[in-house]
């Protein structure tokens, strides 16, 4: 068995993290007794492993024959051939929220260079979604972007490519979690959203290179994604989808759920609706969010902000600026993504106070560029 300065930290966690007969609990249990250096796993003698709870002969077996089970060799150079690092518990930019899981994962297998730094929210649902769906994920994550939330989902098809796309649609951070190898683009048509979400976000796995999806990855997955982060918006879900197992995994661990209502006749409503009788948040627009997270006005994310008289971002919102002043043109810019924003987001974007925007809105509405909505938010008309 190698003595523990034959490994560096990191690399002794690379390999625990692929074993096979040890998972995540074992792991941390044996941390905890061996003085939390993961190499002292490996240099402790197979009795001394078996001492601690959970731990039996084929857990230690996998641990003493490690170099059997798993090429470290290999899978460095995968990484480094990749642009992939290995962020370990015990590394200051593991994301805070899986702290607190019992059965964290050793480490994340990390595409891109987010450090997991902003408050974070999961938004989940079917694949099989419809039209509606696909445009309140992206409203939703677009707004919970710009207002400095990192978006975090599972790039599967539906509701996640939906968030992601919101996300990057106004240039904020997004988060995919992976229930397959880092190395392989499940599903194979979002190889371009993969590659985006690399660019500017992260994309994460907690398993090794070449492991392909199944039933129990995905499973593994979905804590992840729930663990991450403060609350989970689920879009759409049959009672039976794969999002349900993502609310309950958020429940078990304390955070917030959230369900968007949908139509009473249609499947992929059934799994929110469910969700909302058993006691989920109603999620109706982004300020339900803000209110049951109770988030202070010093302790909200930063937004980000809109550039004034950016004529780029007012054409996001699919609008000419050309007849716009700086003012109206900082304010169109928040619709960018198809958002909806209240008075309320407004001022937190542009960090304009109230009364001053309530003159731009007004003069927008003018102009014809914005309504004022039924519940109080504002939707870019598309032009003057």
């Amino acid at each position: 068995m190698d003595a523990p300065e034959t490994l560096t930290e990191r690399q002794a966690f690379l390999a625990l993290n692929s074993l096979p007969d040890i998972g995540p609990v074992s792991i941390r249990r044996l941390l905890d007794s061996l003085g939390g250096d993961p190499r002292a796993i490996f240099a402790a003698g197979v009795k001394r492993l078996e001492e601690v709870r959970g731990v039996g002969p084929a857990a230690s077996s996998s641990i003493a024959n490690w170099r059997a089970h798993f090429d470290l060799a290999r899978e460095e150079e995968r990484m480094a051939a990749g642009g992939v690092t290995f962020v370990t518990m015990q590394d200051g930019i593991y994301p805070k929220p899986l702290r607190e899981l019992h059965d964290r994962p050793v480490g994340l297998y990390r595409k891109g260079q987010y450090n997991f730094d902003r408050p974070a929210i999961a938004m989940v649902g079917t694949r099989r979604t419809t039209l509606y769906g696909q445009a309140t994920a992206k409203k939703f994550a677009a707004e919970l972007a710009r207002l400095g939330f990192c978006v975090v989902s599972g790039l599967a098809r539906g509701i996640d490519t939906a968030a992601h796309e919101g996300a990057l649609s106004i240039g904020g951070k997004t988060v995919a979690v992976l229930g397959c190898g880092i190395d392989i683009v499940y599903p194979p048509e979002n190889l371009d959203l993969y590659r985006r979400v690399a660019e500017t976000g992260a994309v994460v796995s907690e398993f090794p290179f070449g492991r392909r999806a199944d039933r129990q990855t995905f499973a593994m997955r979905n804590r992840i994604v729930a663990g991450m982060c403060a609350a989970v918006i689920v879009v759409e879900s049959d009672v039976n989808g794969g999002s349900m197992i993502t609310a309950r995994f958020a429940g078990e661990q304390g955070r917030h759920v959230f369900a968007v209502p949908g139509r009473i006749d249609q499947a992929t409503s059934r799994g929110c609706h469910q969700l909302i009788r058993d006691g989920a948040t109603l999620l109706t627009s982004v300020d339900d969010i803000l209110e049951e997270l109770s988030y202070l006005e010093g302790l909200r994310p930063k937004p980000i902000p809109p550039k004034a008289g950016d004529a780029a971002g007012a054409a996001a919102a699919g609008v000419d600026a050309s007849g716009l002043s700086a003012a109206e043109a900082a304010v169109m810019a928040c619709f960018a993504g198809g958002a909806m924003p209240t008075l309320d987001i407004l001022v937190a974007q542009t960090g304009r106070k109230p009364a001053e925007l309530s003159a731009t809105l007004m003069m927008l509405e003018l102009k014809r560029y914005i309504a004022k909505r039924t519940d109080g938010s504002f939707e870019a008309r598309g032009g003057g």
